[in-house]
C-alpha cells in the first residue's frame, strides 16, 4: 500500500512536469503567433495608407495641378482646384492633413492654409512632426518612392495616424513634380484590424487550448504507462517470475530491514528433497507446477506478516519477524513441513513433497543477513543428513553446508590465520614392529566448533578452487615436519592424501617436486595417497600425473582399496607402489570368514602386482597377528597410536612389543 502511494505520488509529479513542459511550447507558440498578428495589423495599416495616398494623388492632386512643377509655385486657380478636390476628404475625416511640398521641402499647399518653409504639423508633439528635406522619408518620396509610417499618437490630439510621403506625378510623362504628405486616421483601420485580430485570437486560443489538451492527454497517458512499466519492472526485479513470490534480492532486503529495526526474528531456508527426480521423470513443466504449488502452500501456512521467497531452484526462504523463541519458530516451520508433505497430483502422478528446513534466529545466531543465511543453510543441510527435516541452528552441532561459499571463505581464512593442523598416525612394519612411516591427517582448529577432522569439511571442498591451496599447505607442512624428525634421527616416510582434482591440475607433479626440494626431503620419503572411490572414469590425466610423480621418485598409494571400483587394469595402468586395505574389511578378519577371505585375496593380488600392502583400522593385537600371518606388510590404527602431532610420536609409543602396545578403545 505504501509503495502504491509512493508510486502514485511520483506519477503525479511526473505528470505535472510533463504538463508544465507541454505548456511552455504552447505559450511560446501563442506569443509568436500573437506577435505575428500584431505585425500583420501594422502591415495592413501601412498598406491602407499607401493605397489611400495613391488614390488621393491620382484622383485629386494630379488633375488639379495639370502638370505644374511645384518648384514654380501654384497659381490661384490651381490652389482653388486643390482646395476643392481635398475639402470633401478632409471634411469627412478620411484625410487628417494634406500638404504638397516642393523638392526643397517647402510647403506649397496645405489643407489648413499653412505654407512656407518646412515646419512641423500643428498636431505633432514638439520636434516630432518635422519631416526634413534631407531626411530618409522625404528623400525616398522625392526620388520616386513611397514612405509610409505609423505614428503612435502620444502627445497628439488626433491620436494614432498613418503618415505617407509619396511623389506627385502630374502628367502622363511620369515626371515627379513634388512630394505629397498625408496624415490618415488609423482608428478606422485599427477598429477593423482589431476586430479581425480579436477573431483570430479567439481562434488561436481555442486551437492552442485544444493542442494543450491533446498534449496534456498524451502526457497523462505516457506518465501512466511509465508508472505501470516502472512498477512492473520493479516487481519483476524483486519477484520470482514462476511463483510470483519475493526473490532472493527482495528477501535479503526484508531480512536487512528487520535486522535494522532491532526486533527478533527467524530466517528459514526450505530445500525440497529429491526435486531433481521430478524434473528427470516427469519433465520440467511438472517441476514448475510443483514449485508453484509449494509456494502456494508456504504462503497459506505462514502468518500474514511473514515473507515467503523463492531463492532459486528448489530452495525457498521464510522470514518470520517478531519470532523470539526458537521453539516457536520450529513449531511453525514444522507446520509448514507438514503442509508440504500432503500429497499433491502433478501431471496425473500423486507426489508427496518432502523438504529440509534450517532455522536461524536473529539476533541469537547472527546480526547480519549473510551470516543469518549461512547459519540457516548449515542447519538445513544438517536436516538433510539427519532423521528430522526441521533443524534449528546450533553452532556446536551444525556442520558448514557443503554448498555454502562461506565454508570456502572460512577455510581460506583458516589458512591465513594458521588455524590448520597436521596430526600423524604411525604406519608400522608388521614383521619388525617398527614404525616406518606416518600418514598426515588434516585438522581444523575451528574458532566455534573446536577441532574438526577432515571428514567435517574436506568433502565439501573437493571440487572447489580452495582445494589446490589447501593441498599445497598440507604438502609444505608435512615436508617441513619430515625434515624436522629426520634431523632428530627418525627415518619415517610421510604419506599425504591428495584429491583427483590435484592430479588433474596442470603442473601438480612439478609443484610437489619443487616443495620437496625446498624442504630438503628426498622424494622417496614422500608418498601420495589417492582414494579409490574418487578415481574418475577417465584415468588418462590422473595416470599421467602419477607417472610423472613416479619419475621424480615419489611413492603413490591407492587408499581405501576394496570399497571402490578399481579394476585390475587400473592397478596395472597406474604408477602405484602400495595399496591400503580399507578398515571395513580389516576390523573383522579375526571373526568373519568373509572379511578374512577378502583381505587375504587383496594381499595376494597386490603382491602379485608388485605392490606393498598397508591395512587400515587395526585396533586389536589379534587382528595385527592375523595380518602378519597372511603377509600384510604394514598396518596402522589405534592399536599403535591415535593421530597426534609428530613430536608426541616416538619409537616406544609406536612399537608393537607387549610393554609398549597402546590399545585405545
Amino acid at each position: 500500500m505504501i509503495r502504491s502511494r509512493v508510486a502514485q505520488a511520483v506519477g503525479t509529479r511526473l505528470f505535472a512536469a510533463y504538463a508544465a513542459a507541454s505548456l511552455v511550447p504552447v505559450v511560446l507558440l501563442g506569443a509568436g503567433l500573437a506577435a505575428g498578428i500584431r505585425q500583420d495589423a501594422v502591415d495592413r495599416a501601412l498598406e491602407y495608407g499607401h493605397a489611400q495616398a495613391a488614390v488621393v494623388e491620382e484622383m485629386a492632386i494630379a488633375p488639379a495641378l495639370r502638370g505644374r512643377d511645384l518648384a514654380a509655385g501654384v497659381s490661384g486657380a490651381e490652389l482653388l482646384r486643390l482646395q476643392t478636390a481635398t475639402d470633401l476628404a478632409v471634411f469627412r475625416g478620411s484625410i487628417l492633413r494634406l500638404r504638397l511640398r516642393d523638392f526643397s521641402g517647402a510647403v506649397v499647399f496645405a489643407d489648413d492654409g499653412a505654407t512656407g518653409p518646412e515646419t512641423a504639423l500643428p498636431d505633432y508633439p514638439a520636434g516630432e512632426g518635422v519631416v526634413p528635406a534631407g531626411g530618409t522619408a522625404f528623400t525616398t518620396a522625392a526620388t520616386g518612392g513611397t514612405d509610409v509610417a505609423l505614428l503612435d499618437g502620444e502627445g497628439m490630439a488626433v491620436g494614432r495616424m498613418i503618415r505617407v510621403l509619396q511623389p506627385i506625378v502630374a502628367d502622363s510623362s511620369g515626371r515627379s513634380v513634388g512630394v505629397l504628405e498625408l496624415l490618415l486616421p488609423y482608428d478606422t483601420v485599427a477598429a477593423q484590424v482589431e476586430a479581425a485580430t480579436t477573431r483570430t485570437y479567439w481562434r488561436l486560443g481555442a486551437g492552442l487550448a485544444a493542442l494543450y489538451v491533446v498534449l496534456a492527454g498524451i502526457s497523462w497517458s505516457t506518465t501512466r504507462r511509465l508508472r505501470r512499466q516502472a512498477a512492473q519492472a520493479e516487481h519483476d526485479a524483486l519477484h520470482d517470475p514462476l511463483t510470483g513470490l519475493a526473490n532472493r534480492e527482495l528477501f535479503a532486503r526484508r531480512v536487512a530491514a528487520e535486522i535494522g529495526r532491532g526486533t527478533p526474528g527467524a530466517v528459514v531456508l526450505v530445500d525440497l528433497d529429491r526435486f531433481k527426480e521430478v524434473n528427470d521423470t516427469l519433465g520440467h513443466h511438472a517441476g514448475d507446477q510443483l514449485l508453484v504449488e509449494v509456494g502456494r502452500r508456504l504462503t497459506a501456512t505462514v502468518r500474514s506478516g511473514d515473507t515467503v521467497a523463492r531463492l532459486g531452484g528448489d530452495e525457498f526462504g521464510l522470514l518470520l519477524p517478531g519470532m523470539d523463541s526458537a521453539a516457536d519458530a520450529r513449531e511453525l516451520v514444522q507446520r509448514v513441513s507438514d503442509a508440504l508433505s500432503v500429497e499433491t497430483v502433478v501431471e496425473g502422478v500423486p507426489l508427496a513433497v518432502e523438504a529440509s528446513c534450517g532455522i536461524a534466529m536473529h539476533p541469537a545466531d547472527a546480526t547480519d543477513v549473510e551470516t543469518l543465511l549461512t547459519c540457516a543453510d548449515a542447519a538445513m543441510y544438517q536436516g538433510k543428513r539427519g532423521a528430522t527435516g526441521v533443524v534449528v541452528f546450533d553452532p556446536r552441532a551444525t556442520a558448514p553446508s557443503p554448498h555454502s561459499p562461506a565454508l570456502q571463505h572460512d577455510v581460506r581464512r583458516a589458512l591465513a590465520d594458521g588455524d590448520l593442523r597436521l596430526h600423524y598416525q604411525p604406519q608400522v612394519d608388521l614383521a619388525s614392529g617398527r614404525t616406518v612411516g606416518v600418514e598426515a591427517l588434516l585438522r581444523w582448529q575451528h574458532p566455534v566448533r573446536g577441532l574438526l577432522g577432515p571428514g567435517d569439511f574436506l568433502p565439501a571442498l573437493e571440487q572447489s578452487g580452495v582445494m589446490g591451496a589447501l593441498t599445497e599447505w598440507v604438502l609444505r607442512q608435512a615436508l617441513a615436519d619430515c625434515a624436522a624428525w629426520s634431523a632428530v634421527g627418525e627415518d619415517w616416510t610421510v604419506s599425504v592424501n591428495v584429491s583427483v582434482r590435484n592430479l588433474e591440475t596442470p603442473g601438480f607433479a612439478a609443484t610437489v617436486a619443487r616443495l620437496a626440494a625446498a624442504a630438503g626431503v628426498p622424494p622417496a620419503r614422500l608418498h601420495l595417497e589417492v582414494t579409490e572411490t574418487a578415481l574418475p572414469a577417465d584415468l588418462a590425466t590422473a595416470s599421467a600425473c602419477l607417472a610423472e610423480l613416479a619419475a621424480h621418485g615419489f611413492g603413490a598409494a591407492l587408499d581405501d582399496f576394496g570399497v571402490g571400483f578399481a579394476s585390475l587394469s587400473h592397478l596395472r595402468s597406474l604408477a602405484l607402489t602400495e595399496v591400503k586395505v580399507d578398515r571395513a574389511f580389516v576390523t573383522g578378519v579375526d571373526v568373519s570368514a568373509e572379511d578374512a577371505a577378502v583381505v587375504r585375496s587383496l594381499v595376494e593380488l597386490a603382491h602379485g602386482l608388485g605392490l606393498s600392502v598397508c591395512a587400515e583400522g587395526v585396533e586389536t593385537p589379534a587382528v595385527a597377528a592375523w595380518l602378519r600371518a597372511v603377509g600384510c606388510d604394514r598396518a596402522q590404527g589405534w592399536l599403535f597410536s591415535r593421530p597426534r602431532p609428530w613430536p608426541e610420536l616416538s619409537r616406544a609409543a609406536a612399537a608393537v612389543s607387549a610393554p609398549s602396545v597402546e590399545v585405545l578403545a
